[in-house]
């Protein structure tokens, strides 16, 4: 299953490494600054728009955000494989 909280790490980082505010992506990706937070904090799951809407705002694919969620949960499972 999709974990909410490797989707909010994944768009969060991406936001990091361009040194912007959630203000400052959400402007660009037309959504509402507390959905944004929600989405990074893993508490709501971004959807297919929204995801295209962050993605294109960052200036990435939306595959290369998906791509970064997979290897995220692959890390996170074989971790708990690991404990």
């Amino acid at each position: 299953m999709l974990d909410a909280k490797i989707v909010g790490k994944v768009i969060q980082k991406y936001r990091k490494d361009r040194g912007w505010s959630q203000e400052v992506l959400s402007d660009f990706a037309e959504i509402h600054r507390t959905h944004l937070s929600a989405i990074e904090r893993g508490e709501r799951r971004p959807s297919l728009d929204t995801l295209w809407r962050i993605s294109h705002a960052l200036g990435v694919g939306p595959t290369l955000i998906i791509d970064a969620i997979e290897m995220e949960s692959k890390k996170a499972e074989k971790s708990e494989e690991d404990n």
